[in-house]
């Protein structure tokens, strides 16, 4: 059986998926739900940091990551892509 890979968009809105299904989260709990390995999930957190994506925010020594206004707008219009090319039967 052919092993399917993730795109790089696929991976971030399953990051993203992962933090607004909790309204926050560790990055344990991005680790373990984006199935993503340490290093990789440290590149991604970054760069999704710095489109304004998601945004970190450290309390009582915790870090905590949110979605930004444009990480929600992005899930959406990422959720109608992937509706539209499921209908046509395109993968991502």
């Amino acid at each position: 059986m052919k092993r399917k890979y993730r795109s790089r968009i696929q991976i971030m809105a399953d990051i993203l998926k992962v933090i607004e299904d909790r309204g926050k989260a560790r990055f344990t709990h991005i680790l373990y739900g984006a199935n993503l390995s340490y290093d990789r999930l440290k590149k991604y957190l970054k760069e999704l940091i710095d489109r304004g994506l998601i945004r970190e925010e450290t309390i009582e020594n915790v870090t905590y990551y949110y979605l930004t206004e444009k990480g929600v707008k992005f899930l959406k219009e990422y959720e109608k892509i992937r509706k539209l090319c499921d209908a046509f039967g395109i993968e991502l």
